[in-house]
């Protein structure tokens, strides 16, 4: 699978990488055996990279990728975590202290001295533009407890705010083919400074996979039941803040553009994948899988041609037709 550079980490990343949100909770269950198999599949595949979060299962899957890469002796993976999310979401709760604390617990979870990557969990707006806050994380790379930091974000101004910092090495957005706005400016300026992106949540929540009809039922556990109206946080992450039913109603759309334009043999989520992929600026996408199939497939995207002209103009029409107006000056 090909490989890019993300950002001032200097690390080479498959274009597929693996989000283990799933793997923790917040998707119904997943076993470990499973979760285990998830992270085989996708290695034998050709990934290199995987995103976690210490609040996915409140360390679980940390833990469990831990134990993965200590008995996995194959191609190095580069392992990006998450934290600021197990606190209250106040600007106060962002200082030295507190993420001295949260990087040493992802250490022993993770069982590393130096963590890879370490990206502020989606924190207060007012957090991107504190020099204090980045200050505080060029520390710990003097500490030698992470080697490299970025931010996770919800909107493209936190985006666009966080990268005025130097020494930022990625920036995790929402980017897929029913969030496009990111390609206007954040994407040019991460390009532009040498840093990573990080595309998350790259199906629509598995919209984009064209599976969902409008009498789907989700587990009680699994956000896309108890987080569809932005009840538990974001509505962005859920769907992509997308209305359910003009989702799948979209979704069938892009299905059918995916089967006539795309490359033979391709399923619409690899398509979905691989029209992340080829944008410009992009270093990875992370979609999650609770399977080793869904791992398998997700990979093979990185490995398909470029998308025609012809395809990327019909899903930019559906954009603007069925979703601009619901989400692009939200986020």
């Amino acid at each position: 699978m090909e490989e890019r550079v993300l950002g001032a980490t200097g690390r080479e990343v498959s274009v597929v990488g693996l989000g283990t949100w799933q793997l923790g909770a917040d998707w119904g269950e997943v076993d470990e055996s499973q979760a285990r198999g998830v992270l085989e599949a996708a290695v034998d595949a050709g990934v290199t990279f995987f995103d976690t979060a210490d609040v996915y299962g409140d360390g679980r899957s940390e833990s469990i990728i831990g134990a993965f890469l200590r008995a996995h002796a194959g191609p190095a993976v580069t392992v990006a975590t998450k934290m600021g999310r197990r606190v209250e979401q106040v600007p106060e709760n962002y200082h030295l202290e507190a993420f001295r604390a949260w990087t040493d617990r992802s250490r022993q979870n993770l069982g590393v001295e130096r963590l890879d990557l370490v990206q502020l969990h989606c924190p207060p707006t007012v957090v991107h533009g504190d020099d204090a806050v980045f200050e505080a994380l060029e520390t710990l790379v003097d500490e030698g407890r992470i080697a490299a930091y970025g931010v996770s974000v919800e909107t493209c101004d936190e985006a666009l705010a966080a990268m005025e910092h130097p020494g930022l090495a990625s920036v995790q957005i929402i980017l897929n083919a029913f969030r496009r706005k990111p390609l206007e400016q954040v994407l040019p300026t991460a390009a532009e400074k040498g840093v990573g992106i990080i595309a998350r949540v790259p199906l629509a929540s598995g919209l984009l996979s064209g599976r969902y009809t409008h009498d789907t039922v989700f587990a009680p556990r699994d956000h896309r039941t108890y987080n569809r109206h932005g009840e538990s946080f974001d509505v962005g992450e859920t769907f992509s803040g997308v209305d359910y039913d003009t989702g799948v109603d979209a979704a069938r759309e892009f299905s059918a553009l995916a089967a006539e334009l795309g490359p033979a043999g391709a399923t619409p989520a690899q398509v979905a994948l691989r029209w992340i992929v080829q944008q410009p600026g992009v270093t990875s996408v992370i979609p999650g899988a609770r399977n080793a199939e869904q791992a398998r497939a997700n990979a093979a995207a990185g490995e398909l041609p470029e998308l025609s002209e012809e395809l990327l103009a019909a899903v930019e029409r559906l954009y603007d037709e069925r979703i601009r107006a619901q989400v692009h000056h939200r986020w």
